[in-house]
């Protein structure tokens, strides 16, 4: 961790689950800000949360630590401002930016509450929003949350593969080393694991699109920006000098609810609905109480307490006898529901002993997008040759990297692999094969074959969740403390426009209007329809 700062940025995280404590883990180990706040509505995860960031576990909460929920933050800090401006004395400082880790569905609420409020830095988990109305709306918001300046405040989303050291290096080899020289096609893997799937998104929060979103959305948004960011950003996010991204031409999708279904059950299951009530429960490899409970490394029994163990019950580890965990974790696995169950009830729960045949899922379970881009050069500026020895000035051709290329995304559930992504590249001068721990570059021209290690800073996402945290705490503290705009730390430090934030996200609706029409869609056209065609009629 680096020195601790003189007026360190002061930190709210809205939502104390398995993200806001992953981001809580990571300003502390790797950034000069300091957790000052939580917004949760669980009373356990609440504490939990401060004992372990903010006030420790010997010590009471002070003023402003703790909230209830993000409204509650929002009416205190209104009321916080109110006081300051009547010039009362011994004000409670705020918080200078706010990491927003509720639910996908409630991204936007907070995310606008927030930008009303005015004067915050953003980091939002990732999606965006679960819808595209919502993510325009926000993508509009964002826009107009600026300082006393009138400058946009810096904003991230929680796309934490670009910061991982394995895809930084990635990127550089590719766009800046240009080791395979122009790219020609990109084939890139999500396999998502046999049991992992079932977990999230057949059991569990994402499992339906009416109540989340498509699963191209909650799993795989991460890879579609990855994708554009090795494609179609520009090389560089400093002195641009006028580079526009390379823009994709058309996008087109293919997937379904392949398996996990009633009509792929088991004969020998009969009835059953729930695991812990199923005659085969103890030879099917989806078994709840073998994925939660026996489960080598993931399992209770393993003396894991954390995901997916907590996800199912979220205080296990607050349980010292080892019986009575295992006992109210069977129980919490045998809650079931039938045909008088209400609708609303079965939506709004979690069910994870339910039979992944007989579950209430509808989200795609393998899915295929593919993207093109047309050649679009950049034309060239006038060679001035008295400035050829300039090492300021970029002799090299600014129409190279933009010629036609493909790429193919796979999302597949059926995998040993648990989000090992791996990546196929390929160049007119060589080829890459990239997975979770090398990149394996061969070279056409020399023969030679060369393999990269990059370092694997941390268990979340590779090192991303460390990286994306520390590139936005230090864009925070750059303007807080340093003088910078927030325009130049969010090139420099973020790294990512909030446009290529929206482009994103958008990909993943077009694709999924592609997949459900059975048509190949015509990006820019879409685009000005759907996104730029909402902001104008909106603002008119």
């Amino acid at each position: 961790m680096n020195m601790m700062a003189h007026n360190p940025p002061r930190i709210l995280i809205i939502g104390a689950g398995s993200r806001g404590r992953a981001y809580a883990r990571a300003i502390q180990s790797s950034t000069d800000g300091i957790v000052t706040a939580v917004a949760e509505p669980n009373e356990y995860k609440r504490r939990q949360f401060g004992q372990s960031f903010i006030w420790g576990s010997h010590a009471l909460p002070s003023e402003g630590a703790q909230f209830d929920d993000w409204r509650a933050f929002v009416a205190y800090e209104k009321d916080r401002r109110a006081r300051i401006l009547a010039g009362k004395k011994d004000v409670s400082p705020g918080v200078d930016a706010a990491f927003v880790c509720v639910l996908d569905e409630m991204h936007r609420e907070v995310v606008l509450a927030l930008t009303k409020l005015g004067g915050l830095h953003i980091m939002c988990e990732k999606p965006l929003a679960t819808t595209l109305r919502d993510c325009v709306d926000m993508y509009e918001a964002l826009r107009t949350n600026t300082n006393a300046k009138g400058e946009q405040m810096v904003f991230s989303i929680g796309h934490v593969l670009r910061y991982s050291p394995h895809n930084m290096l990635l990127r550089k080899l590719l766009l800046e080393d240009r080791v395979i020289g122009d790219v020609l096609s990109v084939v890139h893997t999500e396999p998502v694991g046999w049991w992992h799937f079932t977990h999230s998104y057949v059991r569990g929060n994402w499992r339906r699109e009416s109540t989340s979103a498509p699963s191209l959305l909650t799993k795989s948004c991460h890879d579609i920006d990855v994708l554009l960011w090795l494609l179609c950003s520009p090389a560089s996010y400093i002195a641009q000098d006028g580079q526009t991204p390379h823009l994709p031409s058309t996008i087109s999708s293919t997937g379904s609810l392949q398996y996990f279904k009633r009509s792929r059950k088991p004969a020998a299951a009969g009835t059953a609905t729930n695991c812990l009530s199923c005659p085969i429960e103890s030879s099917c490899k989806y078994s709840a109480k073998r994925i939660y409970v026996t489960q080598d490394k993931f399992g209770l029994d393993s003396h894991n307490t954390d995901w997916p163990v907590n996800v199912v019950v979220p205080d296990i580890e607050s349980y010292p006898d080892k019986n009575v965990a295992r006992e109210t974790l069977l129980r919490e696995l045998a809650k079931d529901y039938d045909t008088s169950t209400p609708a609303l009830e079965i939506e709004q729960s979690n069910w994870f002993g339910r039979c992944v045949y007989e579950s209430d899922n509808d989200v795609c379970d393998e899915q295929i997008v593919t993207i093109t881009w047309d050649d679009d050069p950049v034309p060239s500026p006038p060679n001035f040759s008295h400035e050829s020895g300039s090492k300021d000035v970029l002799l090299s051709d600014p129409a190279r990297g933009r010629g036609s290329k493909t790429a193919t995304f796979h999302m597949v559930a059926q995998t040993n692999k648990i989000c090992q992504r791996y990546t196929n590249l390929y160049g007119v001068d060589g080829e890459i094969f990239a997975d979770s721990s090398t990149i394996t570059i061969h070279d056409f021209r020399t023969g030679e074959t060369t393999t990269h290690h990059p370092r694997n800073e941390d268990r979340g996402h590779g090192g991303g969740d460390l990286g994306l945290t520390r590139q936005f705490v230090l864009a925070v503290d750059k303007v807080k403390n340093h003088g910078w705009t927030t325009d130049r730390a969010q090139m420099e430090l973020v790294g990512c426009t909030l446009e290529e934030v929206m482009r994103s996200h958008a990909m993943v609706f077009c694709a999924e209007e592609a997949r459900k029409n059975k048509k190949v869609v015509d990006w820019g056209e879409w685009w000005a329809e759907h996104v730029e065609g909402k902001l104008k009629r909106d603002t008119s």
